[in-house]
C-alpha cells in the first residue's frame, strides 16, 4: 500500500536563505566559495568567488588552496550537490 505524502514549499529556504552570506558550493567537479547574490532556477551567483582546490581539514577557518577567480561567477544549480556557510 503506497503511503501517500505531503511536500510543503517553505518560503526563503535553501539557498535563498544565504543570500548575502559567504557560501560554499559544492559540485562533481570543483569547490567555490563567494557571496551569494542571486539565485534563480538555472543559476546561483556569486561575487569574490574563488575557487577551491583543496580544503584541507574541515576543522581550519581556511581552505587550503583556495583561488580568487577575477570576477563574478555563475554556477549552474543543476551542477550543485551541497551549499552551505562552511569556514567563515
Amino acid at each position: 500500500m503506497k503511503k501517500l505524502t505531503e511536500v510543503v514549499e517553505v518560503e526563503n529556504e535553501g539557498l535563498v536563505s544565504l543570500l548575502g552570506q559567504r557560501i560554499t558550493v559544492m559540485c562533481a567537479n570543483y569547490f567555490y566559495t563567494g557571496i551569494l547574490e542571486g539565485v534563480n532556477d538555472t543559476c546561483v551567483l556569486l561575487t569574490a568567488p574563488s575557487i577551491v582546490y583543496q580544503t584541507g581539514p574541515w576543522s581550519e577557518t581556511k581552505y587550503e588552496d583556495e583561488q580568487q577567480l577575477p570576477t563574478a561567477l555563475y554556477v549552474q544549480t543543476a551542477s550543485i550537490e551541497a551549499f552551505g556557510v562552511l569556514n567563515a
